[in-house]
């Protein structure tokens, strides 16, 4: 079993700042959402409160960035 290190940091109420051997990261966070950027890219996890259930998928931000420009050029 390997050893493993995570500490977490609260900034501002939904705002955390989270530290682990894999690096650093930030969070911001609502009620049935999380939205994080870290060395590994950027999460958005979703989830049903009170249930534990969630799903978490890594953003894209290329992709994400084209479909900012379109919908901008479409309005």
């Amino acid at each position: 079993m390997g050893l493993r290190f995570y500490r977490r940091l609260e900034l501002l109420p939904g705002v955390t700042l989270n530290f682990s051997t894999s690096g650093m990261s930030v969070s911001f966070d609502t009620r049935g959402a999380k939205y994080t950027i870290g060395p590994r890219g950027q999460y958005l996890t979703m989830g049903i409160p009170g249930t534990g259930l969630y799903y978490t998928t890594k953003l894209n931000p290329k992709k994400s960035i084209k479909k900012f420009i379109l919908l901008k050029i479409q309005l």
